[in-house]
């Protein structure tokens, strides 16, 4: 690399950093627009850029530099006051130079934009003050350098700026400095900076942590053969190197670490300009930013949190009007925060606006497709939220640049999880959200337990691990139960959904699968706990994660893979993969789990149960709380609209649903007057049935249903068999809520 570009690479580096505090220090000084410190230090740093681009020739950066540093000057000298108009201003030259900066970087060129616009501002800002002084030669100079990056200078004192070497243009800079007030006695002077810290290339780190892992798996090789070796001095060398290697993998570790904040401190611009956009009024709180993570993992996870930000204010947060006639403070508030916990670094994102709206959730996520009626009719409030991470997924009305296109928390859970971490949401109505990123501290050297399956081995990473579970033939007939087709596990008080690997990995069926199994790795990732069935498991260990190459590299079920003590090759298994596995088997099971608790709850408690006639030879059952009123009608007063039932109810229009025909038995539908009101309001439906027989509350020898349409479970009261119907069922095929009368004709046909 020639000396120039050394110059150039180190000038982009400095201005970069330079514009990331400006940022910063700009909306310090909104708040505090009298501290001289900060006009001081944001004078210094544009001072900085400018005076390095003009000895690289890099004119139309140097143009509007000087512009902006007109400006900063007469606020420095208290001649011109800082508003929100000036700070918007200043800002707009910090994305300019940033424009520039970047396509400097791309092409080494400045690039074809014209700035003269933004130019002419700042110097008619520096210019508004009756006691300034008209800079008419300097904004000439600085507006007619814009347009072309190779623009000749003619004016005497430019070319004089031009001949300066390097030296004597940081000697001025220093000159400056020290005619300036000196900085607070608590903060480090730039020498002392200078002298305890250098930049270093990441492709260095980078290569330094391969030469790293690369130690740990000769360390690892060097450990086992320990274990078969008994000379004492071997052993006491190999405890030694254990050692050092284990001192210099966490110092190789710490060089990559960096505080989360030089991540969050682009954030505070991003909520002051959105929240300008949306005409909201949000201010933006950050606890734990000295919370370090690997380089690499602080820009795989800025992205999502960008994604993050813009859905709080765009979607979250309140107008202030609204907020107001809720009773809050017109101002929302977002605050973020970070802290270690184990081998995770927790990211928690929290805004006290409105909350999600779960029934616009649950009807969008049917409209596209993302969820079927019944299952989202089934599903519990945070399993709705949680379809918010649905590919597609979008509940804005109309597309603007913020929102609407459904890729925005796609994007977010991908990113997340592409780097072994795991987002999850809650939200309460009225109060607001919390978003939590959960990323793991490093991806390159991991602890893992170490299992085997079908001959092969296998590791897992030790975060995701809660427990083991001996698996026995004479455990595994009591405690192994099936809902559906879906394997549990009965875990003291819990269900716990069952991944068999060896059917997992294609070698065995479910039921060989089990003639194999030994032991049960209970995971959590994300909230979802459920158990990998495993041949055998060994022992844990640090393993150093390898990319997989291209043949495999798209099975998703593995994470990479490791080389262990012995010289074998482990692939790694992804928890995340595993736990979606997991969740799809949970929803599909969910249906009739939840139907069956429902069920032995209502006949633990002694629920009274309405007992009606279906046909001469079926009786059904629905709980009595459930229903509003009994009614008889006669035939004559059922109306036909279009292909539906109605009747005229307490002055309004209830919508009819023959059982018989909903739950899909090969009889005639009733043609009494009999019906049951339940529901309530607008949500209301009739059932019509053939008679009301009497009330109960003892249910024996309960049986599930199978996923019998619109039918929980079977129970015998008073000495007959009942059907315990599903009363949300036939809600939403009673139209309630948003099922189309064409869908109501299907389920009915």
């Amino acid at each position: 690399m020639s000396e120039q570009d050394e110059l150039l690479h180190e000038f982009l580096v400095e201005t970069k950093e330079n514009l990331d505090h400006l940022d910063e220090e700009l909306l310090a000084l909104e708040t505090s627009p009298t501290d001289s410190g900060l006009i001081n230090s944001i004078f210094r740093r544009l001072h900085t850029i400018k005076g390095v681009c003009g000895f690289l020739d890099f004119h139309k950066l140097e143009a509007v530099s000087h512009a902006g540093e007109t400006l900063l000057d007469q606020i420095r000298n208290g001649k011109i006051p800082i508003d929100d108009t000036i700070v918007s201003l200043l800002l707009r030259l910090c994305d300019a130079i940033r424009t520039i900066v970047k396509t400097i970087e791309d092409s080494s060129q400045e690039g074809s934009g014209d700035y003269t616009t933004l130019a002419a501002e700042l110097l008619a800002a520096a210019n508004s003050t009756e006691h300034g002084v008209a800079e008419k030669n300097t904004g000439d100079r600085s507006s007619s350098n814009l347009n072309s990056c190779t623009h000749n200078h003619t004016e005497p004192q430019t070319n004089v700026a031009k001949e300066l070497t390097l030296d004597d243009e940081f000697e001025a800079f220093l000159d400056m400095q020290i005619a300036e007030p000196a900085p607070a006695p608590s903060a480090p002077s730039k020498a002392v900076v200078a002298e305890t810290s250098l930049r270093v290339d990441v492709g260095l780190l980078d290569h330094l942590m391969n030469l790293a892992g690369e130690l740990v798996l000769a360390r690892n090789q060097i450990l086992q053969s320990t274990k078969s070796q008994g000379d004492a001095n071997f052993r006491a060398v190999a405890q030694r190197l254990n050692l050092v290697t284990s001192e210099l993998q966490e110092g190789v570790m710490k060089t990559r670490m960096q505080p989360i904040h030089t991540v969050w401190n682009k954030f505070p611009r991003i909520v002051r300009d959105l929240s300008i956009s949306c005409k909201k009024r949000v201010r933006l709180e950050m606890h734990g930013k000295d919370t370090e993570l690997d380089k690499t993992l602080i820009e795989a996870v800025k992205d999502p949190l960008t994604h993050i930000i813009r859905n709080s204010i765009d979607h979250g947060i309140e107008l202030p009007d609204a907020r107001q006639a809720a009773g809050k403070d017109p101002e929302g508030c977002i605050t973020m925060g970070a802290y270690q916990e184990g081998g995770y670094v927790i990211i928690e994102i929290v805004d006290n606006g409105a909350g999600l709206n779960t029934e616009k959730i649950r009807s969008r996520a049917i409209e596209r497709g993302i969820i079927s009626r019944e299952r989202a009719q089934m599903a519990s409030d945070p399993e709705i939220h949680k379809l918010i991470f649905a590919p597609g997924f979008s509940t804005a009305d109309t597309v603007t640049n913020l929102s609407g296109r459904g890729v925005g928390m796609d994007v977010v859970k991908s990113s997340v999880e592409r780097i072994g971490g795991y987002v999850d949401i809650s939200s309460w109505p009225g109060e607001g959200s919390t978003i939590r990123l959960k990323i793991p501290l490093t991806l390159a050297i991991i602890p893992a337990l170490l299992l085997s399956c079908a001959d092969q081995r296998f590791a897992i990473p030790q975060t995701a691990i809660t427990e083991l579970v001996q698996f026995s033939a004479s455990e595994r007939a009591g405690a192994l139960s099936w809902i559906g087709k879906y394997p549990f596990f009965k875990l003291r008080e819990d269900l716990l959904p069952l991944i068999f690997l060896r059917k997992h990995l294609e070698v065995a069926s479910e039921v060989d699968a089990q003639v194999y199994a030994q032991v049960i790795v209970v995971l959590d990732v994300d909230g979802c706990r459920f158990g990998l069935v495993v041949d055998d498991v060994h022992d844990t260990e640090e393993i150093v994660v390898k990319p997989l190459g291209r043949l495999i590299g798209k099975l998703p079920i593995y994470a990479g893979a490791t080389i262990l003590g012995d010289g074998q090759i482990a692939l790694i298994l992804d928890p995340v993969i595993l736990a979606h596995e997991a969740r799809v088997e949970q929803r599909e099971a969910a249906a009739n789990q939840r139907a069956i608790s429902r069920q032995v709850d209502s006949a633990n408690t002694n629920e009274q149960l309405l007992i009606v006639q279906l046909t001469p030879e079926m009786r059904a059952a629905l709980p009595l709380k459930r229903v509003q009123r009994l009614e008889e009608f006669a035939v004559e007063q059922i109306e036909r609209v279009g292909e539906s039932s109605v009747i005229q109810y307490r002055g309004s229009i209830l919508q009819l649903v023959d059982v018989v025909s909903a739950i899909a038995l090969r009889a005639t539908p009733s043609n009494s007057g009999s019906v049951v009101v339940i529901g309530h309001g607008q949500s209301a439906i009739g059932l019509r049935v053939q008679a009301i027989v009497d009330v109960a509350s003892e249910v024996s020898a309960l049986r599930p249903s199978n996923g019998r349409r619109g039918i929980h479970s079977f129970g015998v009261i008073q000495g007959r068999v009942v059907a315990l119907l599903d009363i949300d069922f036939l809600l939403g095929i009673g139209g309630v809520p948003g099922v189309t009368d064409q869908e109501s004709r299907e389920v009915s046909a």
